[in-house]
């Protein structure tokens, strides 16, 4: 079965930011699970280099085009190569090779078959997006995309007749539901269809930048008619027939909402004029803004998606991606809401659980897990393999990022509930022990399995540390999501996969186009203490700087058990789940408060980095927060569930 995806391609006359990598990242997660699936994948991307504002950028910076394009190929290469995309083939309207003959071919059929003709035009013009405005479509006289005037230009083009399949284009859309997803794409290109459709300029005259127009020497073909071609001469069309024949038409064009218009409404048109067929399906994807507003270099906004991948890696951001986002919706990304999914996605659920499988693994049974039956972790696999993949099919992939996670939080609940830390006591339950480890390990298995399209350098990781050292290239969804009863596995406890973001080591956003971090070398200094200050006014409690505050270190726990300690009316010894190789113990002078099984199930707030202390024969570790209203009976912090371990600021 072949697959072949695309995206658009992009403009060169400025960095990627992070709305264009959202683009490409999330494209690359649709490949990487067709290839999970067993298609066989062709997976394209390019750079639109026929652009006026390429040569004007190129101008400025004295370059020649052709230069200045060659430049920045390196540049777009290098940021895909760092954001882990596994393009396949990288297409530039430049190709002479390959794109210039299927774009000659193209004008020449629609023109072969009367769909091409000569005439005047004058309209509004929008720079910014090289493309005509109808009047209706403008916001205040301005383009609603990039909030600028448009230019009125009058000139002699050459024109192609898309008026002539507005109803061929209905037709289309109604015998092929699913050719324009997700709806509210679907629906916004039906009204613009059914409001009736108008010939559009195909050249630009008077330009040296540009495809020759086969029929016309003096004129070029215009940006966007030239630029749509691009995902059919990848595979052939124009200079390799059979090679064509093998790949298209396109199972998926992968494009934002602001140009669906073109690959929904005009690239059709111009395939069905030129008897070629028609792309499967477009999906047009929302747009990321930053804190609520559209990225612009104007705002000073814009963020480098490769500050976030340097600073944290790839895979962090590829997640936030494509499971904070609602694909085929807008999306919101600021640097708090990133590092405060890091630290409770990465951190603290899943690269906590690996690390406390793998530490008990090794201090029980020194590092060995033999497979077992399955238990409950079994089903609640199978229905998330289920559910994964009825999601990722129809590219719901927030749907198929979630549903990793929800196995992620059943192991993370199953390890609480069945306690190994207890288990593994007594002898006697050596197979019982060896049970919850192995089916916890292969429950974490599965859903790096399934976590591998997102996050392809993480879940290989995972899966080699639980075990398994076979190819990425080789893992496949039918066979390597079905649950191991038998064989034994090496656990390999190797670290802290995603060390915690700490609040003051963290990204801080200032107003050029690239977030910054404070200099390590360069802290910045407390207000000096005064007086007044130190004693906090008149009456007041002392101050403190937040770096003594950050010495504190605040964590969700889950208490497991509790009982009364013999002899004291005021303790509670209670064993508490604060995501960890084994629960601590704290002592807790609640029991006035609180009967023992009223503790059992809460979930509380702990001072995790408490010296040790020794009362009546037991060692308490930290201290559980409470309030005591005028000194009166101690009431519990608690919290909403969050996953134990979890840092509390």
């Amino acid at each position: 079965m072949k697959y072949f995806l695309t995206t658009a391609i992009d403009f060169v006359n400025s960095r990627p930011h992070l709305g264009t990598a959202y683009e490409k990242v999330t494209a690359d997660i649709i490949a990487r699970y067709r290839r999970l699936a067993g298609f066989d994948t062709h997976f394209l991307m390019g750079n639109d280099e026929h652009s006026q504002n390429v040569f004007r950028k190129a101008v400025e910076q004295g370059k020649d085009p052709l230069a200045y394009c060659d430049e920045m190929e390196g540049v777009f290469r290098e940021v895909w190569q760092r954001l882990d995309v596994s393009f396949d083939d990288f297409i530039r309207t430049s190709d002479k090779k390959r794109h210039f003959p299927a774009v000659r071919k193209m004008a020449q059929a629609c023109l072969d078959n009367g769909d091409i003709y000569e005439g005047s035009y004058e309209g509004f013009y929008c720079v910014g997006c090289e493309a005509f405005k109808q009047e209706k479509d403008l916001v205040a006289g301005n383009c609603p995309i990039h909030n600028t005037k448009p230019q009125w230009i009058k000139e002699k083009n050459w024109f192609f007749r898309l008026s002539k399949y507005q109803q061929p284009l209905l037709k289309h859309f109604a015998e092929n539901p699913s050719f324009i997803e997700p709806d509210i794409r679907r629906n916004e290109i039906l009204r613009l269809v059914e409001g009736g459709l108008e010939d559009i300029s195909m050249t630009r005259a008077g330009q040296s930048w540009g495809i020759p127009v086969p029929f016309d020497p003096t004129s070029v073909v215009y940006v966007w008619f030239d630029a749509l071609i691009n995902y059919a001469a990848a595979v052939g069309y124009g200079w390799d027939e059979e090679r064509f024949k093998e790949w298209w038409p396109a199972s998926l064009h992968v494009v934002g909402k602001d140009i669906t218009r073109f690959h929904c409404v005009i690239w059709p048109a111009m395939l069905m004029s030129a008897g070629v067929a028609l792309p499967k399906q477009v999906f047009g994807h929302g747009w990321v803004y930053f804190k609520g507003e559209r990225m612009s270099k104007t705002m000073g906004n814009i963020v480098d998606p490769l500050d976030a991948a340097s600073r944290f890696g790839p895979d962090p951001l590829r997640l936030y991606l494509a499971k904070e986002i609602p694909y085929g919706g807008d999306g919101d990304f600021t640097w708090e809401r990133f590092e405060e999914k890091y630290n409770a996605d990465l951190a603290n659920n899943l690269g906590n659980l690996v690390n406390r499988i793998a530490s008990m693994t090794e201090r029980y049974q020194q590092g060995v897990i033999r497979s077992a039956g399955g238990g409950p972790l079994a089903a609640i696999a199978a229905e998330t393999v289920a559910s994964y993949q009825a999601s990722m099919d129809v590219h719901a992939l927030h749907e198929g990022a979630a549903a990793a996670f929800r196995l992620i939080s059943a192991a993370n609940n199953y390890i609480a509930e069945t306690q190994p830390w207890s288990l593994a006591k007594d002898p006697a339950n050596a197979d019982r022990l060896n049970g919850v480890l192995a089916d916890t390990a292969e429950a974490v298995r599965i859903a790096a399995v399934l976590l591998s399209p997102v996050m392809p350098a993480s879940a290989t990781e995972i899966i080699r540390r639980l075990g398994d050292a076979a190819p990425a290239s080789e893992r496949r969804l039918d066979k390597d999501t079905v649950w191991r009863t038998s064989g034994e596995k090496q656990i390999l406890n190797a670290g802290a996969l995603w060390p915690r973001i700490e609040a003051d080591k963290g990204v801080v956003t200032v107003t050029d186009e690239t977030p910054k971090a404070p200099e390590a070398s360069a802290p910045v200094a407390p207000a000096p203490v005064t007086e007044a200050s130190a004693s906090g006014g008149e009456g007041g409690p002392a101050l403190i700087t937040i770096d003594d505050f950050m010495k504190i270190q605040l964590k969700v726990g889950k208490v497991l058990g509790a009982e009364r300690m013999p002899k004291s009316q005021k303790l509670l010894k209670l064993t508490v789940d604060a995501g960890e190789a084994e629960p601590r113990t704290i002592l807790a002078g609640i029991a006035e408060s609180y009967e023992p099984a009223a503790m059992v199930g809460k979930t509380i707030v702990i001072v995790a980095n408490l010296a040790p202390r020794k009362m009546m024969g037991l060692e308490s570790n930290g201290m559980v927060l409470a309030a005591s209203p005028d000194g009166g009976a101690a009431i519990v912090l608690n919290v909403e569930p969050a996953t134990p371990g979890t840092r509390v600021r």
